[in-house]
């Protein structure tokens, strides 16, 4: 059965409305496509540095530890491919069986401006 955890940091800082509304989509996302790798969207954001910040929250339904080494990460809006970026983040590993909410930073050069970037799903390759 999976399992929902949360990095020392997230743990430490997340806001009670945000620790509930991970809560929320976790409970209502963690039965689907149980025998793979998904994530399911939490909030997208641009940062003072123009960077697009894509919080999901990752469902590791596998039997295999997920790490996140020269992992190149997709974020798709309506079938269109709008940001592009490989990731080697050492400390963020996810057990089998576990769900872990992240936030992906896709700095200025790898994405393509939108008016909105609500609705996108994040797609581990």
């Amino acid at each position: 059965m999976q399992q929902l955890q949360f990095e020392t940091s997230w743990d430490k800082a997340l806001a009670n409305q945000d620790r509930e509304n991970i809560e929320r989509i976790f409970n209502e996302t963690k039965h689907l496509n149980s025998s793979t790798i998904f994530c399911s969207p939490i909030r997208e954001a641009i940062n003072h540095k123009e960077a697009l910040l894509v919080s999901v929250l990752v469902h590791n339904g596998t039997d295999r530890l997920l790490t996140f080494i020269n992992a190149r990460l997709l974020y798709s809006i309506r079938g269109e491919v709008i940001a592009d970026k490989v990731f080697t983040l050492p400390a963020l590993t996810i057990r089998p069986g576990v769900s872990m909410p992240w936030t992906f930073i896709f700095p200025k050069d790898s994405y393509t401006p939108q008016i909105a970037f609500e609705n996108g799903q994040l797609e581990i390759l």
